[in-house]
């Protein structure tokens, strides 16, 4: 029978395993499309006029995804003096106090990076449309919207990040150290 935890936890694996996949495959595509507009400009004298614009649509989306991999592999700037000083149990309660302000953060601006992607709705992302149009003849039409949301879609899976953090990490933590089945330790 599957417990929980290890349901979560291939839940977790592969999640994980989606966001490298789509980090790696963006980060690929992004090699391969500049290679080949360094080889049009400078070998055959020509430009791939969108390879630039897909590229950085291709990196936007590619940042906001792996930010939250960024924060749980504690690749940000941190102060640890502070940290380092306290208990296990202290350590929990300094990170669950800054993650409040940290959370609010994400969702203002998930929340006003889905309002102003919502405001291009009909504005069509004008590599993708010259890419189609010259393979199907008619114009591709998908929305600058989702180049935009990926502002709040980074924000919302950077802040189940800063949530996973704390029950992760320190969950166990700071039950094993108020269960009052346990003796307290005495130093």
């Amino acid at each position: 029978m599957n417990s929980p935890t290890g349901a979560l936890s291939r839940l977790i694996g592969g999640y994980l395993r989606v966001i490298r996949l789509l980090a790696g495959v963006s980060m690929a595509l992004i090699v391969v499309i500049m290679v080949a507009q360094v080889y049009y400009r400078y070998v055959l004298g020509e430009s791939l006029i969108w390879a630039e614009e897909l590229c950085r649509y291709l990196l936007i989306w590619q940042t906001f995804l792996v930010l939250g991999l960024a924060y749980s592999r504690g690749e940000f700037v941190t102060l640890d003096f502070l940290p380092d000083a306290l208990s296990p149990r202290g350590k929990w309660v300094l990170r669950a106090v800054m993650a409040v302000p940290i959370l609010a953060f994400l969702t203002v601006i998930a929340w006003y990076g889905y309002d102003f992607a919502s405001r291009f709705d009909r504005q069509t992302i004008p590599a993708l449309d010259f890419i189609w149009t010259a393979l199907t003849g008619h114009a591709l039409g998908l929305s600058i919207r989702w180049v935009y949301v990926s502002v709040t879609v980074g924000m919302g899976l950077m802040g189940l990040h800063v949530l996973a953090d704390l029950i992760v990490r320190f969950g166990p933590q700071f039950r094993d150290n108020i269960d009052p089945t346990k003796p307290e330790e005495t130093h």
